[in-house]
């Protein structure tokens, strides 16, 4: 990196306004923008007088034209235009903008004035010729694209058109029309939404995927076109949309009313600038009216299955609050009082019984998932005993006076909520009456009885407030349901129970639950059921939840992966309709990989708790690190890795942040070994990490994080991440250097960011814009040495970029700070890696700031030794480090240079002058 220009480029750092604004105007010049703007930028903080400030605006609004940030350079302009209205470059360079953001009319006022102010101005003149035909284009194209508009309406609307192709197209040419913001706004200005209303109405899928397509790019980002649309078209058939038997036009509707949902919520500002507190009042009308209609749905009996699953998993994305610093949670509060029962219907239903609600595998998930949201953004005591109070209400309605059907209503109810808010699941479960209800039930000649109660206990087992009385009461019920059952159905859901109950010891290999080998004969039966294709999809993920459990077995966990035809059956079930699966499997991939967090016992501490005749956990042998390595191994043959990316893609409410988080701590352990990390990218794996860094549990995005940073660290990051995907990388990266994270995770961090930095330009902009600067610079000064060593190579790789280096200098130049006395320090370290690093980062800054220079004899005595132990290092890298660093400071000033030359750094440049082997 520091083969650039050694020649001192400008004044020292520490300078007036005026004089940074002479280095801005000598760097534009030089075309170096990103530069001269950072000079004006300085200059402007520390200047106060009006027209000097009014000279910068403009001259930043330049720079800002040459980096294609037209927002800014309109601001800019502005800025210098208020100071003085008759400024013809601001006001020319406002005209520039403008034209760019399309705002075309007052771009031609803009040039206007300029040709009012200079008449003669020949510039000006063809400036305003130009933008004249240009605006005469547009009309034209407008005009065109207004008669594209109504043609296209026509014959999608025309009942007589056969012509199936020339109706796709139409529809097709509509939909992209939309997504553009000036087409968009062409078919809302052109009655638009009444047609495409006409085109909902006619019951046709193709024409209403159309329809409903188009509306999105209408409503996306706009609030005041989705509050006309929203008027227009009305909530109710919306909501009947979603409920139709179609499933792509009822998930399309899904689409269409989420992105009303984030245009009512966030909207483009500018639209309302100056009366935002009213818009916000008529979108919070405006977002209540569309969750009431989408809580009628949930219990509307002609709703299909698939619209009440959709309807579910709007309310999941858009109800709850997104992060605990947001205050509100009125939404919430206000959909567990108008909507708590009207979700309980979907979580208590029955497949199979009387007048029950059409669902689907996914639905009684979804209710328990929406279930346990709208609890955990509840605040305080007061809120969530309402919510216990809802709750046991609708059990006891079921419970008591509506005979078997209503009991099981009522267990049903239990199971969601045990599923979803435990602590509401565990108070109902005490209401009288509940629990004998499920234990005779689970006796039931009746399969459709007796599956309700089983799973009501399996739920009610790993709950740890009921678990010491269902040990008592419910192992040998499951054992008797599982030994004497003769449907299959129900023995797997006993088994599972009987897994629950007997992982009560989780990895502790001395709090065995069952008999030696019980276990292991437990599990054969789940990987037999579970390989059985002839079973249901629903019956045989009972089978992955059993190993989910059982798996915390070490002798379970060795014969899981020693069966490929189990796992892949596992695989194949992950990436199937049946959502519902995916934290089974993710459990089961967690305990096979051993990617749970376990801490080594003080030794001090297991020697008291022997004294005092304390448990102590125990590991069993085939949990060590060996035989883990070797699980993995197999697994990655298996093909897990496709398997977790076909899970990450999921769009389903089971898919939750402490699903993600499992997922994430399985790919950590996939990633450990550097030679398995090819083999992960090419699978997916590395695109796959990317969503869980940045969405789910700290915890989850920390691990995932952490997998991105060693596959950055040992692969071509261009190849493990094309395109534009190696900059959605940075983000979790940059997390990784936070205080709070681990040595390790700081370590690996930084790696993977020196890695990135030294690519490109465009990614040492993103790593700077992350505000990663300040952070790996704070590690530069750490005491564990590797960490120091990676922070001083990821800053020399950041230096090539001058906003770096300009940043740096004004930090090394600081009176009270150390900094550059430690870099020169660094620079006569015996780690050659930390010597390059420092020695090169000291080339770059010298290059920029010659106050440098001057200042390196003043902070430390060792300076000349430093830097001659460089000049005769063996490593020509060292030495080409040293040689610019001195040239520098040679050119940096006189009495700087006469210090040098008085010294025998004059003798061995001599020699390495004459070294004809490193030019």
């Amino acid at each position: 990196p520091c083969s650039g220009s050694h020649v001192p480029t400008g004044a020292p750092r520490q300078v007036t306004a005026g004089q940074l604004r002479e280095r801005g105007n000598a760097q534009f010049q030089a075309g170096d923008h990103a530069a001269a703007l950072a000079a004006y930028t300085e200059a402007l903080s520390l200047c106060d007088a009006g027209p000097e400030r009014a000279v910068l605006h403009r001259n930043r609004a330049a720079c800002y034209l040459k980096l294609e940030d037209y927002t800014k350079a309109e601001a800019d302009a502005s800025k210098a235009i208020e100071a003085d209205g008759r400024d013809v470059k601001a006001l020319f360079r406002r005209s520039q903008a403008l034209q760019k953001l399309g705002r075309l009319d007052q771009a031609v006022s803009d040039l206007q004035r300029c040709l009012s102010l200079e008449p003669k101005n020949k510039a000006f003149q063809e400036a305003l010729r130009v933008l004249g035909s240009s605006m005469h284009e547009k009309m034209k194209t407008m005009s065109c694209t207004d008669s594209k508009v109504e043609q296209m309406f026509q014959i999608l609307l025309n009942l007589e058109e056969k012509d199936a192709d020339k109706k796709q197209k139409a529809a097709q040419n509509l939909i992209v029309l939309a997504r553009e913001e000036a087409g968009a706004e062409k078919i809302f200005q052109s009655d638009g939404v009444r047609l495409l209303t006409q085109l909902l109405d006619t019951a046709e899928a193709d024409l209403m995927l159309a329809a409903l397509r188009t509306l999105v790019g209408l409503c996306s980002g706009h609030r005041s076109r989705t509050t006309a649309i929203l008027a227009e078209l009305g909530a109710p058939r919306l909501s009947a949309v979603l409920g139709v038997e179609h499933e792509q036009v009822s998930l399309a509707a899904c689409n269409l009313l989420h992105v009303m949902f984030d245009s009512l919520k966030e909207g483009l500002q500018k639209d309302f600038r100056g009366k935002e507190d009213a818009v916000v009042l008529d979108s919070s009308k405006d977002l209540k009216l569309l969750i009431k209609h989408l809580l009628e749905l949930l219990v509307l009996e002609g709703a299909s299955a698939h619209g009440r699953d959709n309807a579910l998993n709007l309310l999941i994305k858009v109800v709850p609050r997104k992060s605990p610093k947001e205050t509100n949670n009125s939404m919430s509060l206000w959909v567990i009082d108008q909507g708590l029962k009207k979700i309980l219907e979907v979580g208590s239903t029955v497949c199979g019984s009387p007048g029950s609600l059409p669902v689907t595998e996914n639905s009684r998930m979804s209710a328990s998932v929406l279930l346990s949201k709208l609890y955990d953004d509840l605040k305080c005591d007061a809120e969530r005993e309402n919510f216990h109070h809802l709750c046991k209400d609708y059990v006891r309605s079921w419970f008591h006076g509506q005979e078997l059907v209503g009991k099981l209503r009522a267990i049903q109810t239990v199971s969601c909520l045990l599923q979803g808010p435990s602590d509401a699941g565990n108070r109902v479960l005490e209401l009288e009456g509940i629990m004998d209800s499920v234990l005779s039930l689970c006796a039931s000649v009746r399969e459709s009885h007796q599956l309700v109660a089983v799973e009501a206990l399996i739920h009610a087992a790993d709950k740890a407030k009921r678990a010491s009385f269902i040990t008592a009461n419910g192992v040998s019920l499951l054992k008797e349901i599982y030994k004497h059952s003769e449907r299959d159905s129900i023995r797997i859901r006993a088994l599972v129970g009987l897994c629950k109950l007997g992982s009560a010891g989780g990895t502790d290999f001395s709090m065995k639950q069952f008999a030696e080998g019980s276990t292991l004969k437990l599990a054969k039966q789940c990987r037999k059921w579970l390989c059985n294709e002839t079973m249901d999809a629903g019956t045989r993920r009972w089978a992955v939840e059993g190993l989910a459990y059982l798996t915390f077995d070490a002798d379970v966990k060795e014969e899981f992966v020693e069966d490929k035809a189990a796992m892949q059956a596992m695989f194949h079930l992950a990436k199937s309709e049946d959502r519902s699966v995916l934290y089974a499997v993710a459990s089961t991939l967690v305990n096979c990989t051993n990617s749970y967090d376990h801490e080594e016992p003080d030794p001090q501490m297991l020697e008291l708790a022997k004294y005092a005749k304390q448990h102590i956990p125990e590991q069993h042998p085939k949990d060590k690190p060996d035989f883990v390595k070797r699980r993995v191994r197999k697994l990655l043959t298996a093909g897990v890795v496709s398997a977790l990316a076909c899970m990450v893609k999921s769009e389903n409410p089971a898919l939750t942040s402490s699903c993600r988080e499992l997922i994430s701590r399985v790919f950590l352990a996939l990633v450990e070994e550097a030679e398995d990390r090819g083999g992960v990218v090419a699978q997916g794996g590395g695109k796959a990490l990317i969503p869980l860094s940045l969405e789910g549990t700290e915890v989850g995005q920390t691990k995932a994080a952490q997998a991105l940073a060693k596959i950055t660290i040992t692969s071509n990051p261009e190849m493990a991440f094309p395109g534009e995907r190696i900059y959605e990388v940075v983000r979790p990266l940059v997390s990784l250097l936070h205080l709070q994270r681990t040595g390790l995770e700081n370590f690996e961090g930084l790696m993977a960011l020196t890695n990135l930095a030294g690519i490109s330009e465009r990614l040492r902009q993103k790593i700077l814009k992350e505000k990663a600067v300040p952070m790996i610079e704070g590690h530069m000064f750490e005491e564990h040495e590797l960490i120091r060593l990676a922070a001083t190579e990821c800053m020399c790789n950041m230096a090539m970029s001058r906003e770096v280096r300009a940043r740096l200098g004004e930090l090394f130049l600081a009176e009270d700070s150390d900094r550059l006395k430690l870099m020169v320090l660094y620079s006569g370290e015996e780690d050659e890696k930390l010597r390059r690093a420092a020695s090169g980062t000291l080339a770059m800054l010298t290059a920029l700031h010659p106050p440098i220079c001057r200042r390196i004899p003043q902070v430390t005595v060792h300076w000349l030794e430093i830097l001659q132990a460089l000049l005769l290092s063996a490593s020509v890298e060292l030495q080409h480090r040293g040689a610019v660093v001195v040239m520098n400071m040679v050119a940096a000033g006189r009495e700087v240079a006469e210090q040098l030359m008085a010294s025998e750094v004059l003798e061995i440049l001599s020699v390495l002058a004459k070294d004809k082997e490193k030019p």
